[in-house]
């Protein structure tokens, strides 16, 4: 199946044009390897516009590019009328304060918008640093692995019996890293993201200034690949890995912030029932749990005690990158009412949603009670079926594409 993506067909791309005609500066978010460089060349590529200077672009990454910096404000400028885009930007940290400084002047004399596109891999630490400096300067976005909704555009003539199926299982198993998803076969994309994980460990994380054992942090990531979608059980954890809790808790902070591992928290109103406390978590990219997990084929991963964890935690990505603006959730009580998923939307309705890995998918008794519990306006079951269909008490029963489209048409 020959499939590629176009950088500029990226679910993203109407956003950060649209951010970029608001606001000074926007940070544009994601892993490393997930396409924000080719995104953004593609982008300020086109909408560089007619008369206007080129936009500069600097790998920061590069010494030869952090020279250029030595005197920002000089630099800046000295391409004063230029789109500045600074790639790897959490590593030179002293530019939040320079940035607000320039970004303030060129507001006082008419310069509203477009003026640095940042991209960063580690979430926290950009975070941190642009509240600081630039707090009403900035607008944030993150880039995920490519999306369900990307691979099948709207607009795309219906597919062949069968080949819906394959796109799909395809994107579960390779999951939604550029290099890996287009790799010609299976074995190859296996071999990006071993490598892949190989340089996070050895590379990435030591050049943030962080001094943790490689062999550690991945046995710690390979066990929350086992235990997808589990109750974090931090003790348990710290136990396997002969470290204290506080030391798994930094460990998984770091997984989280370089967008690797999601902590999923639980739903917090006040229902009146004894509502489970601790986070799930996932490890975000299926592609890389097999890989952790030496799966390389759908047949290994179907084989394995994970699989239904590991598509629950797909298609719970899939149906968060498509609803970014709502809070996503999970519902659990100690006398067993649960849903996989709880997406609140900003206008304040609430969807359930149950993720099954079955041709025939149920829910059980704790599925109502929790919508009852959240006051849900629309309960949905997820699974791979070959079409949507009603079930008894309001629930749509739908393949992931079809769930995802719907939840990005109005939970917005």
């Amino acid at each position: 199946m020959d499939i590629s993506v176009n950088p500029a067909d990226r679910a993203i791309v109407a956003s950060l044009t649209q951010l970029l005609n608001e606001f000074p500066a926007v940070v544009l978010l994601g892993p490393r390897q997930v396409g924000k460089t080719t995104l953004a060349r593609q982008w300020v590529g086109r909408h560089a516009g007619t008369g206007a200077a080129k936009p500069l672009y600097l790998d920061l990454e590069l010494p030869s590019a952090r020279r250029q910096l030595d005197d920002a404000e000089s630099f800046f400028a000295a391409h004063h009328r230029q789109l500045l885009v600074l790639d790897e930007v959490q590593r030179v940290p002293e530019l939040f304060a320079i940035l607000r400084g320039v970004i303030d002047e060129r507001r006082r004399a008419g310069e509203m918008a477009g003026q640095f596109l940042l991209l960063g891999s580690a979430s926290g630490v950009l975070l941190g640093q642009a509240s600081e400096s630039l707090a009403g300067r900035i607008a944030m976005l993150e880039l995920t692995p490519f999306q369900l909704r990307e691979l099948i555009p709207e607009n795309a003539q219906p597919m062949a019996p069968g080949e819906a199926d394959a796109l799909l299982n395809r994107h579960w198993v390779r999951g939604g890293f550029p290099l890996s998803y287009l790799a010609k076969t299976d074995a190859a994309s296996l071999r990006w993201r071993e490598a892949f994980i190989t340089s996070y460990l050895e590379r990435d994380i030591p050049a943030l200034g962080l001094r943790i054992p490689a062999a550690t942090l991945r046995r710690l990531w390979t066990m929350l690949a086992h235990h997808q979608g589990q109750l974090l059980n931090q003790s348990q954890l710290a136990g396997a890995l002969a470290v204290s809790g506080q030391t798994v808790t930094r460990y998984i902070d770091l997984l989280c912030d370089l967008m690797l591992v999601r902590r999923l928290p639980p739903w917090s109103g006040n229902a009146g029932k004894r509502l489970v406390r601790a986070p799930k978590v996932y490890v975000r990219d299926s592609g890389l749990t097999h890989a952790l997990l030496g799966l390389p084929t759908l047949e290994a991963v179907l084989s394995h005690p994970v699989a239904g964890q590991s598509w629950e935690a797909h298609v719970l990505e899939q149906l968060i990158a498509a609803a970014p603006q709502a809070q996503a959730t999970f519902y659990r009580t100690s006398h067993g009412a649960e849903c996989d998923l709880v997406l609140t939307a900003p206008s304040g309705q609430t969807w359930v949603c149950e993720i099954k890995r079955s041709s025939a998918p149920t829910v059980s008794r704790g599925f109502y009670e929790a919508a009852r519990d959240v006051g849900a306006s629309k309960k949905l079951l997820i699974a791979p079926v070959p079409n949507c269909y009603p079930a008894k008490d309001g629930i749509e029963v739908m393949p992931p594409v079809d769930a995802v489209g719907l939840v990005c048409k109005f939970l917005k």
